[in-house]
């Protein structure tokens, strides 16, 4: 906490400097004010939303599984990683967004970079937010699941029906309340204490109804409201739904870590897992690249500029406010991605991790903090099975929008009220909603794990192309981009190696299941191309977008100018 709080206050402070920031200039939320996507926004309301909407799985889940390699390596990748890497890049991103009109990474792509670049970063965008979708989508149908096949292979309730169905009712209530919330807020514009007592009022009221009123359903039900929920995100206004809901989310998270930082103090238990297992691990391979591709959001995620760029830069009102959203949110996930270690080693026995998901260790464990202050253990439970559940789903929503907008922009020409029918019709905000969400619908039926398992490579490799294009964007803008290069060339090395590993794993795998015959004389191809064949392609599909781009964006970088921008922005004034 002490070194991420330091990095905040000097590095970030720094960064601020250094590129500039005019508390006066006219930011896109209050030039372009629509009252859907840009919304002129106070900064801790813009701070809970970007915070909330970052803060998925990937802290949690990519620290605790990262610890096979040993707890050292994986405290100094997130603190090193989150400091100069994430922070940087989400911080980046949102300010060149907002110095480019609250353009989307894709758009700005398409300025410094080219309109290829743009509409090959766009498709890659998309792609990605499905796959998120469809994972995430269906983590939180299944924490909320009521429902449990026993021995006999029947269909029962499960011991904790009544506690992943308060956690369920308890989420609705929110985007109930979310709602309730942002109308209020539009006609009195609440603000600090009075803001943050109405938000609290309604976490508890939230929680008082789930608690009393649990819905115990299957997941596949869970699954139709889930998506139905992000459909709205994904269209209604920020201020209406998407920022109340974050704000009140946040609450509810910081709550989680002052929790887990206070048990963790207050119990004083072992950090039992080991110090470093050694360069290679049997289950998940070397720690180069494997470390830096697993341990993701909680240092560097690419998903986190798509949030900064695609809906925050939208949201800011004044420039002074970029710091603490960019920078601020992203060392704070940081914070939470060491306290999941820590949980993790304190649950640890003889250096083993208990036979749990990463969520489950870190619910748990932390339930039991709130036990030993003296919370129920029911609430306890609940509270934790929400916490875990909201942050999947607060990345689905903001994802579930920032796919539709991508959509939406890899269609999107600078004219559009003279365009063809069917590009307005595939520009529809509804069209395009509908059509990624039912595409992410079908690969959580068909089976996203065959492809999940290439998630941490795409995002990181997502988050060298975003530092590629910040490069490019402050050379242009006459900016510092020495601090950049760092980041970018580890982060190309690591993604690129990663994706190398596993084209060659998929092939040796489907070469082995080819030669290999079972009783019946057939060939085992079908089921192993299946897991591993998809795999494969999309690999290589990632790497040679990937390849694409950079080479436009090293293409674009070596032949811009510095301060370029300023001086034809000049030349035309004059």
């Amino acid at each position: 906490a002490v070194v991420l709080f330091g990095a905040y206050m000097v590095y970030g402070r720094w960064l601020a400097k250094k590129w500039g920031i005019d508390p006066k200039a006219e930011t896109p939320a209050v030039k372009y004010n629509d009252g859907k996507d840009f919304v002129p926004t106070n900064g801790w309301t813009v701070f809970s939303h970007q915070f909330s909407s970052i803060a998925g799985a990937g802290p949690v889940t990519g620290a605790i599984q990262a610890a096979a390699f040993g707890w050292l390596p994986v405290l100094l990748w997130i603190l090193i990683g989150g400091v100069f890497f994430g922070a940087v890049t989400d911080f980046g991103a949102l300010y060149a967004s907002v110095k480019n009109e609250g353009k989307s990474m894709g758009m700005i792509i398409e300025k410094y970079i080219g309109k290829f670049g743009r509409k090959i970063f766009l498709l890659f965008c998309w792609l990605f937010t499905l796959i998120v979708i469809a994972a995430f989508a269906d983590m939180v149908a299944g924490t909320f699941n009521a429902y449990t096949v026993n021995a006999d292979g029947a269909t029962v309730l499960s011991a904790a029906a009544k506690t992943n169905g308060s956690a369920g009712m308890v989420s609705i209530m929110f985007m109930v309340f979310a709602v309730v919330f942002g109308l209020i807020q539009k006609k009195l514009n609440l603000s600090g204490w009075k803001e943050a007592v109405l938000g609290i009022v309604f976490i508890i009221a939230a929680f008082a109804v789930g608690m009393f009123f649990p819905l115990e359903f299957n997941k596949d039900v869970w699954s139709y409201i889930t998506f139905v929920y992000i459909f709205f995100a994904a269209v209604m206004p920020m201020w209406l739904m998407k920022q109340p809901r974050d704000y009140m989310t946040t609450f509810m998270f910081i709550c989680m870590i002052v929790g887990a930082a206070v048990g963790l103090v207050v119990a004083h238990p072992s950090m039992n897992l080991p110090v470093y297992t050694g360069f290679n691990n049997a289950k998940l391979g070397t720690m180069f690249p494997i470390l830096f591709v697993t341990v993701a959001c909680g240092a560097v995620s690419g998903f986190h500029s798509l949030v900064s760029s695609g809906t925050s830069s939208k949201t800011v009102e004044n420039e002074k406010d970029m710091l603490k959203v960019g920078y601020g949110a992203m060392v704070l996930e940081s914070l939470l991605a060491v306290l999941a270690l820590c949980v993790a080693g304190a649950a640890a026995t003889n250096g083993a991790l208990p036979a749990k998901t990463p969520f489950a260790i870190f619910s748990s464990g932390v339930a039991g903090f709130f036990e030993m202050f003296g919370v129920p253990v029911h609430f306890a439970t609940v509270f934790m099975t929400m916490c875990v559940s909201a942050l999947a789903l607060t990345s689905l929503d903001a994802v579930a929008r920032i796919g539709r907008m991508s959509f939406q922009e890899l269609f999107s020409v600078d004219d559009m009220e003279h365009a063809e029918g069917w590009r307005k019709l595939l520009c529809n905000t509804y069209f395009s909603t509908i059509v990624t969400l039912v595409c992410g619908f079908i690969l959580t039926k068909i089976g996203y794990a065959n492809i999940w398992p290439l998630f941490g490579s795409a995002n990181q490799l997502l988050s060298a192309l975003v530092i590629l294009t910040l490069c490019v964007f402050l050379k242009v803008t006459g900016r510092s981009n020495k601090m950049l290069f760092p980041p970018l060339i580890i982060m190309l090395c690591v993604t690129f190696t990663a994706l190398v590993q596993r084209t060659i794993a998929m092939v040796k795998a489907i070469k082995l299941a080819a030669s290999v015959t079972i009783p019946a004389g057939q060939t085992s191809w079908g089921s192993v191309f299946i897991a591993n064949g998809l795999q494969l392609i999309i690999a290589i599909l990632l790497i040679v977008l990937g390849v694409i781009i950079v080479v436009n964006s090293v293409k674009s970088y070596a032949k811009s100018e510095k301060n370029s921008e300023k001086r034809s922005e000049e030349r035309r004034v004059g």
